[in-house]
């Protein structure tokens, strides 16, 4: 870390601590002064736990993430149903959920404004694909199209230097939304081009994750680009600890050029999403350009989020792409971008990945940097294996995160019992996200295999069938895999009666970490 990310971390880190100590200060205060209502303020907050836990057992939340918050509830009665009704559910203000009513209306309606490919899909010969578009589509809203290129890039590398090439080509808009953005080789080169393109008259909006870049942007960060002539904003501002909101983080990554270039995958705007830093050996990472009528999608979940985070109520008509550009880009197969939120009932990421899985008849290759899933992943996974599917996974041998990484390699064991094939990456982390089955389907997005990104983050990811970036795809995960450890009993450690116990404490909090 540098001098200037260190005076950045060490800026926000005061400012949280600032408020942590001025938050316990109140609640010291205020017990204090009411220590004779204790007893009173105990038992409201144990009937509170009460209702919480009855709350908790009638939702439709997914068991593990159920049984996560009773937990603590019962080991601390007093103060265990404060903190589910603070941070247990996802809550927002009620301005909000009206405004959110209102951009989702007209982000179904934008949808509609370049033709889908729907019937081409059910006619073609990737018709059994139709059903998972069938269910991307009335999930999310976003809708599958054809005439659309793919480039995969298998690394950090080539997604800049792909994205580069193309934002320099801007001529109307750019869009950009990051989870993770960092001063550095990566992000000043982009900037210095979005700069220019500002000069040219290029409108160019960027949106930022504020805690995602809690350590590594000052606060603010968004006024500074204002001033530079980027329209930006940072979603989910950390403005306080105490609030529920902060739980639900935007972690897509997008860039739209024009309405007909695209990107999306597990690539931040950091160094060592490109390898200039080594942060936990090489960084292994992907993403897919898109060029043609599918990027349409990916800039209205852009618009969508951006309006809701800056408070604007816009037109998208400005934004269309032109139709004679479009005309120009053939391309076989069909590709469908999607999101996933966390404010509705559907979790689009983990359900389009079990589709997938159960959908295969050869074959499932799967990378994640994360592997912490519930029982009905679990079940996926090892149904598709006993049934005679290849199941393949690979996650890091170098980790990020070391708890976390115990939790992946714990939730291997069932999986490898199965038949599932898994795979450490032993040159370092990878990040990638991605699905590929049987030479024909694949997914390349941000969506972890974890509760964070599949219960709680704003996600994205682009579901592709018949194009010939499913080869690619396809191609590099053997690739990666022959650089990798297949694991086994005897090289996962081994499990003393301690280490079991601490691991099964872990898993059963792993939906709140």
């Amino acid at each position: 870390m540098n001098k200037r990310h260190m005076e950045i971390a060490v800026s926000r880190l005061l400012y949280v601590a600032l408020f942590v100590i001025i938050q316990v200060g109140l609640l010291v205060t205020v017990f204090g002064f009411f220590k004779k209502l204790i007893p009173y303020f105990s038992a409201v907050c144990i009937c509170i736990s009460i209702i919480a836990t009855l709350h908790i057992l009638n939702s439709s939340s997914n068991p593990a993430y159920k049984l996560a918050w009773i937990i603590p509830i019962f080991l601390m009665p007093v103060f265990g149903g404060l903190a589910y009704a603070m941070f247990g559910t996802v809550r927002a203000s009620r301005k909000t959920r009206e405004r959110s009513v209102h951009l989702h209306e007209q982000y179904l309606r934008e949808m509609q404004k370049i033709p889908n490919a729907e019937k081409e899909l059910e006619e073609s010969e990737l018709k059994d694909g139709s059903m998972q578009s069938h269910y991307l589509h009335n999930a999310s809203g976003c809708q599958p199209y054809n005439n659309t290129q793919v480039t995969y890039l298998p690394l950090g590398e080539d997604m800049l230097a792909s994205m580069k090439e193309e934002l320099r080509k801007a001529k109307r808009y750019i869009f950009m939304e990051y989870f993770i953005v960092e001063e550095g080789t990566m992000w000043n080169s982009i900037l210095e081009i979005l700069e220019q393109k500002v000069a040219e008259g290029v409108e160019v909006r960027f949106m930022y994750d504020d805690l995602g870049c809690l350590m590594t942007l000052p606060r603010k960060y968004a006024q500074d680009l204002c001033k530079k002539g980027i329209k930006a904003a940072a979603f989910n501002p950390f403005n306080t600890i105490l609030s529920p909101r902060f739980n639900n983080r935007d972690h897509r990554k997008i860039c739209v050029i024009d309405g007909i270039v695209g990107y999306t995958g597990g690539c931040n705007l950091a160094d060592e999403y490109i390898n200039a830093i080594v942060k936990h050996g090489h960084w292994k990472d992907t993403a897919v350009c898109l060029k043609g009528r599918a990027v349409w999608s990916l800039a209205v979940q852009f618009l969508s989020i951006y309006d809701l985070a800056s408070g604007l109520d816009e037109s998208y008509e400005a934004y269309y792409p032109k139709e004679e550009e479009l005309a120009k880009i053939k391309g076989p197969g069909f590709v469908q971008p999607y999101s996933d939120i966390p404010l509705d009932d559907q979790q689009v990421g983990e359900s389009a990945y079990i589709n997938m899985i159960m959908r295969a008849k050869k074959y499932v290759y799967i990378t994640t940097p994360y592997l912490i899933i519930d029982s009905d992943m679990t079940t996926a996974l090892r149904t598709a294996a006993l049934s005679g599917v290849d199941v393949r996974i690979i996650t890091p041998h170098v980790p990020d995160k070391k708890f976390v990484f115990m939790l992946t390699r714990s939730y291997s064991k069932p999986l490898l019992d199965a038949g599932v094939k898994i795979f450490e990456y032993t040159p370092g982390f990878i990040h990638a996200k991605t699905f590929v089955s049987d030479d024909t389907y694949a997914i390349v997005g941000t969506i972890n295999l974890d509760y964070r990104s599949l219960y709680l983050h704003l996600e994205c990811a682009a579901w592709m069938a018949g194009v010939p970036a499913v080869k690619d795809v396809h191609d590099d995960f053997l690739k990666t895999e022959s650089i990798s450890m297949a694991m086994n009993d005897s090289n996962m450690g081994r499990l003393t009666w301690g280490r079991k116990i601490f691991l099964s404490i872990l898993r059963s909090l792993a939906p709140l970490m």
